[in-house]
């Protein structure tokens, strides 16, 4: 049953519990009959779950940027997970700490982590930064593209145990705690503050302790849809191309194999929820609860197994979609909101919380593209189009996705156009674009979308913007040859712990 709370939003404190790479469907409050999420499942009834979340970018690096800023990838110029954030575009934690307010990052950044360059937190404690200051340049080379790897360490890494990833989540998550509970002994705060705490799970590798790989271990877990082994030859071009440039499925021989991968998955998604727990609860026992708002949600989605597919990279829902959840004091409990949601909203938002917002100097960044979590209304505003794009490994052009919760557009530079009517068909089986003759209701629909996004940017100039800073890049990394050369840090990135 859905109450809304009536009494009125007071500036408090934020708490932004970040994960990597969680599938949005991948939680028990988004009906997935088989994971275990009891706590985001208890976020959820004592809060806002948002139903239609899309991330800016799915990878990492430029959706952590968008999260900063505020700003669309093609507006900043953080393409890929190379050119990463470096603090030059004015970010909420610039905003925050201007205004004296504590802010505060945990974890998992992701940043470009040169030295001198200020992000705006008031503080940053184990930060993971892109490796070696320049990431993955292999990322660079978009046509023909190049593999990062065979791909088969995705399924080899399926199995219970403990990776350097998962003690990395442990050591934030204690952190965290311990952070709460030094500011709940403290003397009161001028201004609320904020903490980010930003965690890897679940991005793979698969490995997970026992415990929550074993939940599902011995249970007759579904397949994922449409799921078939090796490439879809039938697939839209592009995620043809993603598929072999991934190369992650190529390497499943039977459904055993897909099933211990989704072990490994869904036991990292349980892995999480119980960190989720963890900083909740340490926020009620020290009383910081009453003042303190959390918000949860992902820097993209994944595709675990759906159509074949795995990681991210793709703007199907598992992977540009985003699990989103408010929760505290003035959040209607138990609300769902269909209206679209975007990175970008966190802008808005993280001002609201704290009560920066209707200020002139800190409303200038946000400049009405972005609003505030906290006042979406829950039925969706037909007027409202969210964008995603995507620049980087496995693209030859770039792609744009275009979303108004009804419809989903992805304008593919060189390919054809893929339309989802998302309310007949909201699991993407069926595009609207590819039948041999193409309805007018489906063409006129397809011809808004893509006024739309023409109205926003040149997506041609920006492909060619992209390609050109990372050709500049190539050169600057000692040329296509020494860049196919560099080893990398091996598809993910390692942790700045022991």
């Amino acid at each position: 049953m859905t109450t809304k709370c009536t009494a009125p939003v007071r500036p408090g404190n934020l708490v932004v519990i970040l994960s990597d790479e969680h599938n949005p469907l991948v939680m028990g409050c988004a009906g997935h009959p088989e994971v275990h999420t009891p706590h985001l499942d208890a976020m959820a009834a004592r809060g806002t779950r948002f139903l239609n979340a899309s991330c800016a970018s799915p990878i990492c690096v430029p959706a952590r940027a968008a999260l900063a800023t505020g700003r669309n990838v093609f507006e900043t110029g953080y393409w890929d997970n190379v050119d990463a954030y470096d603090g030059r575009t004015r970010s909420w934690h610039h905003v925050l700490r201007e205004a004296g307010h504590e802010v505060v990052s945990i974890g998992k950044l992701h940043y470009r982590g040169w030295p001198g360059d200020d992000y705006g937190f008031s503080e940053s404690l184990l930060p993971m930064h892109i490796h070696g200051g320049k990431g993955e340049p292999k990322m660079l080379l978009r046509d023909p593209p190049a593999p990062l790897g065979d791909g088969s360490g995705l399924l080899a890494s399926a199995r219970p145990g403990v990776s350097d990833y998962n003690r990395y989540d442990e050591q934030i998550c204690a952190t965290a705690q311990q952070w709460l509970q030094r500011r709940a002994a403290g003397p009161p705060p001028a201004r609320p503050w904020v903490l980010l705490v930003s965690l890897v799970a679940p991005h793979f590798p698969l490995t997970v302790p026992e415990p929550y790989f074993g939940l599902y271990r011995d249970r007759p877990l579904t397949l994922p849809k449409d799921y078939l082994f090796g490439v879809d030859e039938r697939a839209h071009p592009f995620v043809r191309q993603y598929a072999r440039a991934s190369g992650y499925n190529l390497h499943f021989r039977n459904e055993d194999d897909v099933r211990r991968a989704l072990c490994g998955y869904y036991g990292l998604v349980s892995f999480l929820d119980e960190k989720v727990g963890r900083i909740v609860r340490t926020l009620a026992n020290t009383g910081l609860a009453a003042n303190t708002r959390v918000m949860y949600l992902s820097d993209h989605g994944d595709n675990t197994g759906a159509r074949g597919l795995w990681g991210k990279s793709t703007m199907y829902d598992e992977s540009a979609g985003v699990p989103l959840i408010v929760a505290g004091q003035g959040v209607p409990q138990g609300q769902v909101v269909s209206a679209p949601a975007s990175h970008l909203d966190l802008y808005a938002t993280v001002l609201d919380a704290v009560g920066l917002r209707g200020d002139p100097a800190t409303d200038a960044q946000v400049g009405g593209r972005s609003v505030s979590w906290f006042t979406m209304p829950p039925v969706a505003d037909p007027s409202r189009i969210v964008l995603s794009e995507y620049h980087t490994v496995g693209s030859k052009a770039a792609l744009f996705m275009l979303t108004d919760s009804r419809y989903k557009y992805i304008h593919y530079c060189g390919l054809p156009a893929q339309l989802f009517d998302l309310r007949q068909d909201p699991e993407e089986q069926d595009d609207l674009l590819a039948h041999g003759v193409v309805g007018a209701e489906a063409a006129a629909v397809a011809r808004r979308f893509d006024d739309a996004l023409r109205a926003r940017m040149d997506p041609d100039e920006v492909d060619r913007r992209a390609k050109a800073r990372q050709a500049e890049l190539i050169e600057l990394f000692g040329g296509v040859e020494a860049v196919k050369a560099n080893t990398g840090a091996g598809g993910f990135t390692p942790v700045p712990i022991g």
